[in-house]
C-alpha cells in the first residue's frame, strides 16, 4: 500500500502569518492585586515564614505549567514581580 500525500498548504498572506506566530509565543498573566504575598504571622515560636502559602501554590503552578526548573521558576518569579 502506498502512503497517502500529505496536503501542501500555500500562505499567501504573510502579514497576517507572521502576526500569527508572534502571538503564539506571547504570553499574558494576570494576578490578583489584592493577593498577600507575604505570610500571616502565626504568633508561635520560630523563624517567620517568608511568602504566603498562596504566593507558594501559584509559584509552583508556574512551575508545572511552563515546564521549568524551581530555580527558573524562582527567576522567572521574581522578574514579573519587578515588572509590577
Amino acid at each position: 500500500m502506498s502512503r497517502p500525500t500529505p496536503p501542501t498548504y500555500k500562505t499567501r498572506n504573510w502579514p497576517a502569518y507572521n502576526e500569527a506566530l508572534k502571538r503564539r509565543g506571547s504570553r499574558t498573566i494576570w494576578s490578583d492585586p489584592g493577593m498577600s504575598w507575604d505570610a500571616v504571622p502565626t504568633g508561635r515560636r520560630g523563624r517567620r515564614q517568608s511568602y504566603s502559602d498562596t504566593a507558594i501554590q501559584t509559584c509552583l503552578t508556574m512551575k508545572v505549567l511552563f515546564g521549568m526548573a524551581l530555580r527558573q521558576t524562582t527567576g522567572f518569579v521574581e522578574s514579573l514581580l519587578h515588572l509590577v
